[in-house]
C-alpha cells in the first residue's frame, strides 16, 4: 500500500468541511477550499462546472490516456445530533453521508500523486456538487465535463457503514438501484361525512390503489427481478373530522435495477390507479419521476478495481458483495463511460468521539460521522488505481 504520510492536515480539513456543510449547488465555500488546496499543491484547477463543481488536472509523462476519479461534496438538509467539536455549525444542514470524507480522501490522493507520480497520462480529479437529489453528475456532464476532460473510464467510491472499517466491497453489473418518486392524487366529490351517498369519496379509492400497488411486485414482474415499491406519504382531508375531502394523495419511492422493470412498474401504476379510481366514481392523476438510473459497473473495470482493493487492503479484505437498493448519481457517469463504483467499509460507529448522538452511525442518520481512519486506505486505493491503470 502506498505510504501516505502527514494526514493530520487532511483530517483537520475533513472536520472543517463537516462543520461547514453546504447543500446542493450551494457548495461555494467547499469548492473554494478544494480549489485552494489543489492550487496550493501546484495542481491545475477548473471551477464553476455545474455551478460549484471543481476539476483538478494531474499530468505526467507522455501518454494521452486519462481517467477520472470522482468525489461528491454536498451535505444533507437534516439536523445533526452530534455534539463533538466538529459538529455542523449550520442548523438544518449536515454531512450525514460522508461526502466530507470522500472529498478528503481524493484530496489526500491528489497530493500524493502530485508529489510522487508513478503514472503516465492524466488523472482528472472531479469534485462533484449536488449528489443528494440534485443530479450533480448529470449537470456536470451537460456542462461539458467529458468534452473538456476526455477520459477512458470513471471511478467512484462511497463509505459504507456496517462493513468492517477499511475493507472494500464491489460487484459487476447493477450495484445500486434506480431511484424514482411517485405521487398519486385521487379526485372525487367531497361532502358531509354523514351523507357519503352524495359524495365520491377519494379516501377508499386511495386505500385500494395503495394495496393494489403491492401486487405489481408479486404478480406483474418476474420474481427474479428485484424491486421495491414503498408508500411513504399519505394525505387526506384537513382538521375537520366530519368532512369527506374532495381529493387525497399518496406518494413514495420505486427502486429497481433495470429500466425495463421501472417501466413496467410505472405502466401498471397508471393502469391500477385509473381503473380503481373509476370504480369508486373518482379520477386519478399519476405523477412518476425518474430521478437516478441504476448504477451499473462494467465488468473489466470492476475486476481491475477489485485487484487494486485487494492490493491495498489485503486479499481477504476486498470482496464481491450483493447489490444495494440505495441509489447514486454516479450512475449518470457510468452511462457515459466505462467504470466502477466501490464501497469502503466505515465500521459500526466505534470511531465516533464523545458527544455523538444516540442513534446508529448509518448513512443519512443524525448521529452519523465519517471515520477518519478511512482516509489512508481510501486515498491509497485512489493512488494505486491511478498508478496501475496509467502504468508507465
Amino acid at each position: 500500500m502506498p505510504e501516505l504520510s502527514n494526514l493530520e492536515d487532511i483530517v483537520a480539513l475533513r472536520r472543517d468541511l463537516h462543520a461547514h456543510p453546504e447543500l446542493c449547488y450551494e457548495e461555494h465555500r467547499t469548492a473554494q477550499v478544494v480549489a485552494g488546496t489543489l492550487r496550493g499543491w501546484g495542481i491545475e484547477v477548473h471551477t464553476g462546472i455545474a455551478k460549484t463543481g471543481v476539476v483538478g488536472v494531474l499530468r505526467q509523462g507522455t501518454s494521452d490516456r486519462a481517467i477520472m476519479l470522482r468525489a461528491d461534496m454536498d451535505a444533507l438538509p437534516m439536523q445533526e445530533e452530534n455534539q463533538f467539536e466538529h459538529r455542523s455549525r449550520h442548523d438544518g444542514k449536515m454531512h450525514g453521508c460522508g461526502h466530507d470524507g470522500h472529498t478528503a480522501m481524493l484530496l489526500a490522493a491528489a497530493r500524493h500523486l502530485q508529489q510522487h507520480g508513478g503514472f503516465d497520462g492524466t488523472v482528472y480529479l472531479c469534485f462533484q456538487p449536488a449528489e443528494e437529489g440534485g443530479a450533480g453528475a448529470r449537470a456536470m456532464i451537460q456542462d461539458g465535463l467529458f468534452e473538456r476532460f476526455p477520459c477512458e473510464a470513471v471511478f467512484g467510491m462511497h463509505n459504507w457503514p456496517g462493513m468492517e472499517a477499511g475493507t472494500f466491497g464491489v460487484c459487476a453489473g447493477p450495484m445500486m438501484a434506480a431511484a424514482n418518486g411517485f405521487k398519486i392524487t385521487v379526485r372525487g366529490k367531497g361532502g358531509h361525512a354523514s351523507a357519503p351517498q352524495d359524495c365520491a369519496d377519494p379516501v377508499p379509492a386511495l386505500f385500494a390503489i395503495g394495496q393494489a400497488f403491492q401486487t405489481i411486485l408479486t404478480r406483474s414482474k418476474r420474481p427474479l427481478d428485484a424491486a421495491v415499491l414503498s408508500i411513504t406519504q399519505v394525505q387526506a382531508g384537513g382538521s375537520v373530522i366530519n368532512v369527506i375531502p374532495d381529493s387525497a394523495w399518496l406518494g413514495g419511492s420505486v427502486r429497481a435495477y433495470s429500466d425495463e422493470v421501472v417501466g413496467l412498474i410505472e405502466r401498471r401504476m397508471h393502469e391500477i390507479s385509473g381503473s380503481l379510481a373509476a370504480a369508486h366514481g373518482c379520477e386519478a392523476e399519476v405523477y412518476f419521476q425518474r430521478r437516478y438510473p441504476a448504477l451499473v459497473n462494467t465488468e473489466a473495470e470492476t475486476a481491475f478495481c477489485l485487484e487494486v482493493a485487494r492490493e491495498v487492503a489485503g486479499e481477504g479484505r476486498a470482496r464481491i458483495i450483493e447489490p444495494a437498493m440505495a441509489s447514486e448519481d454516479f450512475a449518470f457517469l457510468l452511462q457515459a463511460k466505462p467504470g466502477c463504483y466501490i464501497f469502503l467499509g466505515n465500521g459500526d460507529g466505534d470511531h465516533r468521539h464523545a458527544g455523538h448522538g444516540l442513534g446508529p452511525c448509518m448513512l443519512h442518520n443524525a448521529s452519523y460521522d465519517f471515520n477518519d481512519a478511512l482516509i489512508a486506505p481510501g486515498a491509497s486505493y485512489w493512488v494505486r488505481l491511478a498508478q496501475r491503470y496509467l502504468a508507465a
